[in-house]
């Protein structure tokens, strides 16, 4: 019996290094590949050098190098990866659509190619004029070129229906682990105690509402720590400068964290998960606070009102936030009606068996069928 053959264009590599994207095709990958597929993922490698070839727990990575470094060697990877796809056969699932128009190569070729739309990337505030064109052009690309599209959340769906026929579009959303315990010990490095510190994690850009929390849980005394995970440069960005000068004595800044245990503890034990993004779809961080059990204290937004629903609750400014901690920080009552709602929530919608079923099911339907 013939084997299917998938394709993973789109991220960096594995085994998952660089966020919710590489984690989500880390999942797919190993999922298919114990349900018979052969699953072959590209990966970038830095320098010059020859296409090389690995297997990595029975999926197979195609190993392409590139001399460039940064946001250009990421398209020139994409390049050499739609390249090479042409002469491979079977059905391809892109992630991303920042290199959309390179698709066009395997859409000449008469290839079977997905494509996870992910968020409204031109919307981003970080991006400049320049870039913000070249996402805006490549959704645009994306949404022609690709044979079908995933949107990650309903309001992406609705988003990319105002570009092409709602029937070419199916909506799966991200996933995540549930956990169900942690290591306590692992928070001593950082001065704190299960229960008794808040935590954000994400990158530090004005669209996830930094400088609005830090300004409001410094608002007032807090005899409580607020941890604020992220690669702050002080030096480089005004931003971070601003949000680091607004905190309290209490707030820390321990840098980026990449230990999965380490942030997994932290979401465990914290008292409040804060979520500050405002666009962007299923966001996989939120995710993984509804499976660690967070309370969670959100921006109010489309976005995540459908992730978490009623299991958080939602600010829309910094005093909102701050009036939020003031009423719930010692409210235990609460905290437990909040942490158990999160689990409700990520049971019902975003577990990974659910998820990855409902991707094998798609990739089914579009596998090219040969006479």
């Amino acid at each position: 019996m013939p084997v299917n053959n998938l394709y993973i264009l789109g991220i960096r590599g594995l085994p998952a290094q660089h966020g919710g994207f590489e984690t989500f095709a880390q999942q797919l990958a190993l999922y298919l590949t114990a349900r018979g597929w052969q699953v072959h993922v590209y990966c970038q490698e830095p320098g010059p050098g020859a296409t090389i070839y690995s297997t990595w727990r029975g999926v197979r990575r195609i190993h392409i190098a590139v001399r460039q470094g940064g946001a250009l060697g990421t398209v020139v990877f994409d390049w050499k990866a739609s390249l090479d796809a042409t002469s491979r056969s079977g059905l391809f699932l892109t992630l991303g659509y920042n290199t959309a128009i390179f698709g066009l190569l395997q859409r000449l070729k008469g290839q079977t190619n997905l494509i996870n739309m992910d968020g409204v990337e031109w919307r981003r505030d970080k991006w400049g004029a320049l870039a913000k064109t070249w996402f805006w052009l490549n959704e645009r690309a994306g949404c022609w070129i690709g044979n079908h599209l995933v949107a990650d959340h309903p309001q992406i769906q609705e988003h990319l229906a105002t570009r092409v026929s709602a029937a070419k579009i199916s909506m799966i959303a991200y996933g995540g682990d549930e956990v169900l315990e942690a290591d306590a010990g692992l928070l001593a490095a950082y001065g704190l105690e299960p229960g008794r510190f808040s935590v954000i994690i994400a990158r530090p850009e004005p669209e996830n509402s930094f400088l609005e929390m830090v300004r409001a849980f410094s608002a007032a005394p807090r005899n409580h720590r607020l941890l604020v995970l992220g690669d702050f440069q002080p030096e480089r960005h005004p931003y971070h400068r601003q949000v680091m000068q607004a905190a309290s004595a209490e707030v820390i800044f321990p840098g980026a964290i990449y230990d999965r245990e380490v942030v997994q503890a932290l979401r465990f034990y914290c008292r409040f998960y804060l979520h500050g993004h405002r666009v962007g779809g299923t966001n996989p961080s939120l995710v993984e606070a509804l499976g660690a059990g967070c309370a969670v204290l959100a921006h109010d937004n489309r976005f995540n009102r459908w992730v978490a629903q009623d299991a958080a609750a939602y600010f829309k400014d910094g005093a909102e936030c701050a009036a939020l901690f003031t009423r719930l920080l010692d409210d235990d009552g609460a905290w437990q009606q909040m942490r158990a709602a999160s689990r409700g929530r990520f049971v019902q919608r975003f577990t990974w068996p659910r998820i990855l079923l409902e991707y094998e099911q798609l990739l089914n339907h579009w596998y090219p069928k040969h006479p």
